[in-house]
């Protein structure tokens, strides 16, 4: 008896998975593109042609046509004095920024970790500080360190700064600790570890993301801050930035080509200090915002 022949099974090759159907873009997402584009553009322009223009000469600085480039504006910037302005700025926020993040840690730690009489009270008034307008503060901060013999002293600008940072710091960091489990800082406890160094050696490493979001925030607020150096700084060679900035426009001419390169330099720290910590900022300013 013959056996039959198998019928042949038709086979089809496999989609290749460049052929598979592609998921359709919706108007809102074109939307939220063009709109993140344009913010971008408006955003980065304003820089962007701050910078440029510092390297042109005044007779071209707002000139649409070819532009000659050189870099007089800095060579006379730097030779009135700014890079001493630069120095004080930096030496001041950088102190301020250490004090503040120092404390805040600590405080942030006690507000989150510790149960004590009056913690919600106490903490209420540290977010108080938070609420008042500067220009309220200024005249009584005046009085206060004119008595203590703080004014023109880096000390005097050093201590408002850190005061007017801590709270929003506190604020942040006690959010961020809300996402950090306790366990990990029990366990230490229970093992020997000293309460303090629980902090720096267990705790600290895990709310890194956080603390950067923190201290990035303090340094932006004191490097740009003018109010209180206004009120504390009137000896020339003390000034920051902000306030040396100020007085390159006069009353009859303004040497905008000056005002060009020093606003170029008292952009460039921040940038360079956010661009290459955003990832971070990013992850501490997320979980700082846990509710608390």
């Amino acid at each position: 008896m013959r056996a039959e022949p198998t019928p042949a099974i038709e086979t089809r090759p496999l989609a290749h998975p460049v052929a598979r159907r592609r998921r359709a873009v919706r108007p809102g997402e074109l939307l939220l593109l063009a709109t993140a584009l344009v913010s971008a553009i408006v955003l980065v322009y304003p820089t962007a042609w701050v910078f440029f223009a510092s390297f042109k000469t005044q007779e071209t600085l707002f000139s649409g046509e070819f532009a000659d480039y050189t870099l007089e504006n800095y060579r006379r910037l730097f030779a009135s004095g700014f890079g001493v302005h630069i120095g004080n700025s930096l030496v001041i926020s950088l102190a301020a920024v250490l004090i503040s993040t120092f404390v805040s840690v600590i405080a942030a730690y006690v507000f989150s970790r510790r149960r004590f009489r009056w913690k919600a009270t106490i903490f209420g008034g540290v977010m108080l500080g938070q609420t008042f307008p500067w220009i309220i503060l200024v005249t009584p901060v005046f009085i206060l360190f004119a008595r203590l013999g703080l004014l023109n002293t880096y000390l005097g600008i050093v201590v408002c700064y850190v005061a007017v940072t801590i709270p929003f710091s506190v604020y942040l960091l006690v959010g961020y600790l809300e996402s950090v489990p306790r366990s990990l800082d029990e366990m230490a406890i229970i093992d020997g570890c000293p309460p303090f160094l629980v902090i720096w050696r267990i705790v600290f490493p895990i709310m890194l993301p956080g603390v950067v979001a923190t201290a990035t925030y303090a340094f932006l607020l004191c490097w740009s801050e003018y109010l209180f150096a206004l009120a504390l700084l009137t000896r020339t060679e003390m000034k920051t930035m902000p306030l040396v900035l100020y007085a390159f426009f006069g009353e009859h001419t303004t040497e905008w080509g000056q005002v060009m390169a020093a606003a170029a330099l008292t952009a460039l720290p921040p940038l360079l200090l956010f661009l290459p910590l955003q990832t971070k900022l990013s992850a501490g300013l997320a979980a700082g915002a846990v509710k608390q």
